[in-house]
């Protein structure tokens, strides 16, 4: 399946909603099978040693490998973390952030994607997370019936 332009732009632009546009995280390149995201860092991302909180870091490798999972289904479909494991490799230090995500596992419902986060600084950038990401893509109808069932959707 080809990922049409119209769909990179899509998704560049939906990938910042909700949780993730409070946390300041912003698209910037989307191809099949790859996305990459970034983090201006704001005073409240540290935690109280002054490095970018873990949470941050998770947070962004999980919702960037999430989206190049989008680049590869269908639009009738949605996609679902179902498992991630991090490592994190050095604190993260610098001005922004910034996560490179790609799948490396294909399937017709399963997929599993390499996130990388880099923090960037004066004149140098070092890698200091990179997580793997298992996702699931879900008929989108079937995720709208659960939330009837559940009672969140009228």
């Amino acid at each position: 399946m080809e990922l049409s332009k119209e769909r990179a732009e899509f998704l560049a632009r939906d990938f910042s909603r909700g949780f993730i546009a409070y946390c300041g995280f912003a698209a910037d390149e989307v191809k099949r099978g790859y996305f990459r995201s970034s983090l201006r860092l704001r005073p409240e991302h540290r935690q109280q040693d002054g490095f970018v909180h873990a949470g941050v870091m998770a947070a962004m490798a999980d919702h960037t490998a999430g989206y190049a999972g989008f680049t590869l289904i269908d639009e009738e479909h949605q996609i679902l973390t179902i498992e991630f494991k991090i490592n994190f490799l050095r604190p993260a230090q610098g001005d922004s952030l910034c996560c490179q995500s790609r799948v490396i596992r294909e399937g017709r419902q399963l997929l599993v994607a390499e996130s990388e986060v880099f923090a960037t600084g004066e004149h140098e950038e070092k890698e200091t997370a990179r997580a793997l990401v298992t996702l699931m893509a879900v008929p989108g109808a079937k995720l709208s019936a659960g939330d009837q069932v559940l009672g969140l959707r009228e």
